[in-house]
């Protein structure tokens, strides 16, 4: 089987890119999701690179079921499970107790959740080069 890892690590950059469209807009639950999905499309990308499959949106755990030999930097696995609390609740008004997604999310979420799709991308990348 082919591997597609570029494939995978080409739409993590095109959806960090969203992210920042995003928040441009002022559609930060729509940024802070779109972070999320850049930092999971980036490790599912090292997965594939060391030809394993990866299953699940949980950043943190796809990031736990590297192979042994990727040595994921101290404090990664913490920005990850900030993103992975952006992966519902950012979309379903049943998510928070009250109010639309919309009214729980602005710049300071948005801003700390591009940075770390960020560094979880660069470090993707690096372990790919």
């Amino acid at each position: 089987m082919p591997t597609r890892y570029h494939d995978w690590f080409s739409q993590s950059k095109r959806d960090i890119e969203q992210a920042l469209d995003s928040q441009k807009a002022g559609r930060h639950e729509w940024s802070c999701f779109a972070a999320h999905q850049a930092a999971e499309k980036a490790v599912k990308a090292l997965h594939q690179y060391h030809n394993q499959e990866a299953w699940g949106h949980v950043v943190r755990k796809l990031l736990e079921e590297l192979p042994a030999s990727v040595s994921t930097p101290d404090g990664l696995l913490d920005k990850a499970r900030v993103l992975d609390s952006y992966y519902i609740p950012t979309r379903y008004a049943n998510g928070h107790p009250e109010g639309a997604p919309f009214e729980h999310y602005g710049k300071l979420q948005s801003e700390e959740a591009i940075k770390y799709a960020r560094e979880i991308i660069e470090f993707c990348g690096s372990q790919m080069a």
